[in-house]
C-alpha cells in the first residue's frame, strides 16, 4: 500500500512539477473520504531554503532522512546539471535497494539517473531532453514518444502536466480506480489521457542547402492535396529515380514519401485546431486518398486519433 510520500528538493526545482506532486499526494482529502497521505518535502539541509527560477523559494521542514522509510519517492523536475548532491544519490539507492517505488517528473529523470537507477530500465523524460537523457545513460532506455513509463518501482514520466498523469496512474495502480478517479475529479482532470508525446512535438518544414530541393519543397508544401510519386518529383529535378531518393535523403533526412506525409500531417494538424472542417474534408485537403488512410497515418504519426487531437488542441486555440 501506499501510505507515505518523500519530496527531495534541489535548487531550480521546477515549481509547477513540484506542485504536481503537492496537489496529488500532499493535499488533505478526507472531505471526500480519501486516506491522507503522510506527506514530506526533504532537502539535503533540513530548514534551508531552496530557490526556483520563478524567483519563490521553499523550506523544505525534513532532512533526507525523512526518504528513508517513505513508500514514495517523487522527485520532481529541476535544473539538468553535471553534479547532483551526492547525498540525494545516496538516499535514492538506498530507497530503490529498499524497494521504494521512485517516481520522477520531467527533468527529475535525470536525477535517478546519475543515482544510476536508470540502467537496464525503461524510462521517460520530456521529449526535449530525451536524447541528453539516453547520452548520459547509454545503459537506460528511453522511450520519448509516451507520456509515461511505469516499470514496475520505478515511474518516469515526460514533462509537466504528464506528471499528473503518471502520478494518478501510480494512485490507480495502488490504491485502485476509485481513489484516482477522485482525486482526478477534485483536481478537475481527466482520469487518464489518451496517446503520447507525439502529439506535443513541432516537426518543422526541412531546411535545404541546395536551391533545387528547396524550390520543389516550397512548391508541394503548396501542393499536398495532389498526388505526387518519387519518379514524378524525380523527373521534375531531372534527375534518375535512384539519384534523386539518395539526394532527397541527404537533403532533408526523410524518404521523400515520408517526408510529404509528415507534411500533410502537419497541414492536417493546423486544419483540425483552427477549422471544424470534416474528417473527410480535412483529408481530402491534406492529400489523402481516404478518410480511413488519413486516421491510419495521423494516429502512427501524431499517436492519437485525428478527432481526440482536435478535441484537446482546438478546445486549447479556443481559450488561449
Amino acid at each position: 500500500m501506499l501510505h507515505s510520500v518523500a519530496v527531495p528538493l534541489i535548487d531550480d526545482f521546477a515549481m509547477f512539477e513540484f506542485g504536481v506532486v503537492c496537489e496529488v499526494f500532499g493535499v488533505d482529502r478526507s472531505y471526500a473520504a480519501l486516506p491522507r497521505f503522510d506527506f514530506r518535502v526533504c532537502g539535503v539541509e533540513t530548514g534551508v531554503p531552496l530557490a526556483n527560477p520563478t524567483g519563490v523559494t521553499v523550506t523544505p521542514p525534513f532532512g533526507l532522512e525523512a526518504m528513508d522509510d517513505a513508500d514514495l519517492i517523487a522527485v520532481p523536475a529541476a535544473r539538468i546539471r553535471d553534479d547532483y548532491p551526492t547525498e540525494l544519490l545516496a538516499a535514492l539507492r538506498r530507497a530503490s535497494d529498499r524497494g521504494a517505488i521512485l517516481l520522477s517528473v520531467c527533468s527529475g529523470a535525470f536525477v535517478l539517473g546519475a543515482a544510476g537507477l536508470l540502467d537496464g530500465r525503461a524510462c521517460t523524460t520530456h521529449w526535449r531532453y530525451a536524447d541528453e537523457l539516453a547520452a548520459r545513460y547509454p545503459k537506460s532506455r528511453v522511450d520519448p514518444d509516451v507520456l509515461f513509463v511505469d516499470d514496475g518501482d520505478l515511474v518516469t514520466s515526460a514533462g509537466t502536466v504528464a506528471g499528473v498523469d503518471a502520478s494518478l496512474h501510480l494512485v490507480r495502480r495502488e490504491l485502485g480506480s476509485a481513489v484516482a478517479t477522485t482525486i482526478a475529479r477534485n483536481m478537475v482532470v481527466p482520469p487518464q489521457r489518451d496517446g503520447g508525446q507525439r502529439q506535443y512535438i513541432e516537426r518543422p518544414v526541412s531546411e535545404c542547402t541546395d536551391d533545387t530541393f528547396s524550390a520543389l519543397l516550397d512548391d508541394l508544401s503548396e501542393r499536398l492535396d495532389e498526388t505526387h510519386t518519387v519518379a514524378g518529383l524525380a523527373q521534375r529535378t531531372r534527375m534518375s529515380t535512384r539519384s534523386f531518393a539518395r539526394r532527397f535523403v541527404a537533403e532533408t533526412g526523410v524518404p521523400p514519401m515520408q517526408w510529404l506525409t509528415r507534411q500533410r500531417i502537419l497541414q492536417a494538424r493546423l486544419l483540425l485546431e483552427t477549422t471544424d472542417l470534416p474528417i473527410d474534408e480535412v483529408a481530402r485537403r491534406c492529400g489523402f486518398g481516404s478518410a480511413t488512410l488519413f486516421r491510419h497515418h495521423f494516429d502512427q504519426e501524431v499517436g492519437v486519433p485525428p478527432t481526440s487531437y482536435r478535441k484537446t488542441f482546438a478546445c486549447a486555440a479556443e481559450s488561449a
